[in-house]
């Protein structure tokens, strides 16, 4: 039986912090940068952001982009624009004196323009697992001047993944987890490995339903039922919202045991996605929507 993926290039611009792959940013060397002047920063990331408050250095931020709406305080900042369609003049016009981004913002020419310009730019490292949360508070503390405190949230950081993976631990039954992305046209977008949703799904003690290909691909009806899934995932806040109805409604997804049992569970994408400060928070929630009292206290 042969499966086809088809991916759907028009539905790129709402991958939003999604589409980033595991991998090491070009200029990786780059992430272990300190700001020689750390006075007015530009944050790029929604995770990034967060760091930058969790460690109570937003004193430092002038601006920051579209995807960093958390803490609620940050959206008083001026915007400079969404992470992936940046513009050199937006970002360079609040006269920053450095500009701190997440791997994966672009598009490529604008950030080869910002990295050619007088203002320092430092790029951060966005590994989906546990192990690179930890790395990005290191590397925001570092390049802020502020280690000690970084280590100090690493730590605490790194108590409470633990704390939240080990809620599952003892669950036998894994559940298969689909991510779909999108619904439009009736195709189903879906996350593969090396994805934000591909780690989470992972980190809450599940497995992902597909398999096969990397970053976010359009499914055909085959590879829907092949699959299995016995729950969908899906995120609010980052497009056009999933209707239930309109999900079940699809033959193939109504024929998996997801379908079946209609178990959809939807949460806010920069909460579950984000792989920053709250992921431990979002491992728990995700783990009881899944496992309900099977997970451990």
């Amino acid at each position: 039986m042969r499966i086809v993926f088809r991916f759907r290039t028009a539905l790129a611009p709402m991958l939003g912090v999604l589409l980033a792959v595991v991998a090491l940013p070009v200029g990786a060397d780059e992430g272990k940068a300190v700001f020689s002047d750390a006075s007015r920063i530009v944050s790029i990331g929604g995770s990034i952001t967060e760091i930058v408050y969790a460690l109570g250095e937003e004193g430092h931020l002038v601006a920051r982009d579209s995807t960093s709406s958390y803490p609620e305080e940050a959206q008083k900042l001026p915007d400079v624009g969404y992470m992936r369609a940046l513009s050199p003049e937006g970002v360079l016009s609040v006269n920053p004196s450095g500009i701190l981004a997440l791997h994966g913002s672009g598009p490529k020419e604008a950030v080869d323009v910002l990295k050619k310009s007088s203002v320092p730019f430092i790029e951060v490292p966005d590994h989906y697992n546990h192990e690179g949360i930890l790395e990005k508070i290191r590397i925001v503390g570092k390049a802020l001047g502020v280690e000690a405190k970084a280590e100090k949230l690493a730590a605490e950081t790194d108590a409470k993944l633990a704390a939240a993976e080990k809620q599952t631990a003892a669950i036998k039954e894994r559940k298969r987890v689909l991510f779909v992305l999108s619904t439009q046209g009736g195709k189903i977008l879906a996350a593969g490995g090396d994805t934000a949703a591909d780690g989470i799904i992972r980190l809450a003690g599940a497995v992902n339903a597909v398999e096969g290909f990397s970053g976010y691909k359009g499914m055909t009806d085959e590879a829907i039922v092949s699959a299995k899934p016995d729950v969908i995932l899906t995120m609010k806040g980052g497009g056009p919202p999933i209707s239930e109805d309109e999900l079940f409604a699809n033959p193939a997804v109504a024929s998996t045991p997801a379908g079946t049992n209609r178990k959809m569970i939807s949460m806010w994408g920069g909460y579950l996605l984000g792989f920053g400060p709250r992921t431990a928070e979002a491992i728990h929630d995700l783990a009881v929507e899944l496992y309900g009292n099977q997970v451990a206290d």
